[in-house]
């Protein structure tokens, strides 16, 4: 599976008057786990922001299946990549099963009513992410990381072909965790391209099959997780001294961190 889904080509962004990103370029294939990594305030976020069309670039173009994005009508855009972020919870009064419903609006429009298919893409995506119990509760009685899956059900419910997610892992326990990876694993071998925001960088790099480090805006590594970890631009960038450790029982390496200042 190596059809280009989603690329961003030399893209720099402005926000007011600061630079965020510059001359960024990444693509992303059908099937691919990208993990993206990187300092607080490497513009992330912004990243992402722009490769769903949130955020417009100054130089540069963002490319959905070989087209500027600005080219695609915008629910066709919806329709092709799903955002899921942690501060879009929903409004509390939704129900759960109300607040992955709405991951089938792009399909639908605001007049045709749900069909047989809309139910079972959001009876999917609720059993895929562990939470179909509470598809009755409402968004304002529960706990941070179940409603985080419950907007991970959400977009999921799109059908998308591209999944972008900013800090998917955020307010989830353990358990949860392994279970958020295993959704994503499952996505990627349906041929959905995956890129997701990870802080827990051996999380990152158990999970991802590509890792794209960001710091001060730019694109300074990118590759295979071990090679990206074990370059000098991830220690520059974080600022500390990484090691990877083999654990025979394991498949990738576990991490440790040391201040650089340590002797």
């Amino acid at each position: 599976m190596d059809e280009v889904l989603l690329e961003a080509a030399s893209v720099s962004v402005e926000r007011g008057a600061r630079h965020v990103l510059h001359d960024v370029t990444l693509c992303l294939r059908a099937g691919d786990a990208l993990a993206l990594v990187g300092p607080n305030a490497a513009g992330k976020s912004t990243l992402v922001r722009t490769l769903a069309g949130l955020l417009r670039p100054v130089a540069g173009d963002v490319r959905l299946m070989g087209r500027t994005l600005g080219s695609w009508p915008r629910d066709a855009v919806a329709r092709a990549v799903a955002l899921v972020t942690p501060e879009e919870e929903g409004p509390p009064a939704l129900t759960v099963a109300e607040r992955v419903a709405l991951g089938r609006y792009p399909h639908r429009g605001p007049l045709r009513p749900f069909t047989a298919a809309d139910r079972d893409a959001v009876e999917r995506a609720l059993e895929q992410t562990g939470i179909a119990a509470l598809a009755p509760r409402r968004l304002g009685t529960l706990s941070a990381g179940e409603r985080q899956l419950a907007t991970l059900a959400r977009g999921l419910a799109q059908d998308p072909r591209v999944l972008l997610l900013d800090e998917p892992a955020a307010h989830l326990d353990v358990g949860h965790q392994l279970q958020l990876f295993r959704v994503l694993d499952e996505a990627c071998a349906r041929g959905v391209a995956v890129l997701g925001v990870v802080h827990d960088l051996t999380r990152a790099a158990a999970w991802a099959a590509r890792m794209v480090l960001l710091s001060g805006g730019a694109v300074c590594a990118e590759g295979v997780p071990e090679e990206v970890l074990a370059s000098p631009a991830a220690a520059r960038a974080f600022q500390v001294r990484i090691q990877a450790h083999t654990v025979a029982s394991l498949r990738h390496p576990l991490y440790s961190f040391a201040a650089t200042d340590d002797t």
